[in-house]
């Protein structure tokens, strides 16, 4: 069973360049450290060929789940989006009914998520709360911490 995520060109990009880099640069490096390693001598008790195969071994399970996510990607046609109702690429400015902060997130998919940026995944609490919603509906959402309670203001691109 596959599971299609959704996201944008850039997304997409950005996976596919992180890919290249494991694949032809972090590969060949570790591969380069396990023949050093293993020319140091006894296998069974050399502690840097196991760091070496360990290390292998983490680096081929991230280009196999990479590689997953590029294969199951599908490109979401921005130019047709609807803004009537929170969903995923659009942004979102929401007012914290406790405090009365404002903030704003952009929806996205889990792989292009960076809570730094205001990009927060369509999988968070808040996300699944807020899909379906309009303009001036509050939406209370069950976050680890409690529960919060948002007024959504606006809905963009």
């Amino acid at each position: 069973m596959s599971n299609v995520s959704y996201m944008t060109e850039e997304g997409l990009a950005n996976l596919k360049k992180k890919l290249d880099r494991l694949t032809r640069v972090e590969r060949p490096a570790i591969s380069e450290q396990i023949a050093e390693a293993r020319d140091k001598g006894d296998l069974s008790e050399n502690a840097e060929y196991d760091a070496a195969k360990e290390a292998q071994g983490m680096l081929e399970l991230k280009i196999s789940r990479l590689e997953e996510l590029v294969a199951n990607a599908r490109i979401i046609d921005e130019s047709r989006i609807d803004t009537s109702t929170v969903q995923i690429m659009n942004t979102v400015k929401l007012k914290n009914c406790k405090t009365n902060k404002v903030v704003q997130y952009t929806i996205v998919s889990e792989s292009e998520s960076d809570i730094k940026t205001g990009k927060i995944a369509v999988t968070t609490p808040i996300a699944k709360g807020l899909l379906g919603k309009k303009v001036g509906e509050v939406a209370d959402i069950s976050v680890p911490s409690g529960k919060m309670t948002f007024e959504i203001m606006e809905i963009s691109m």
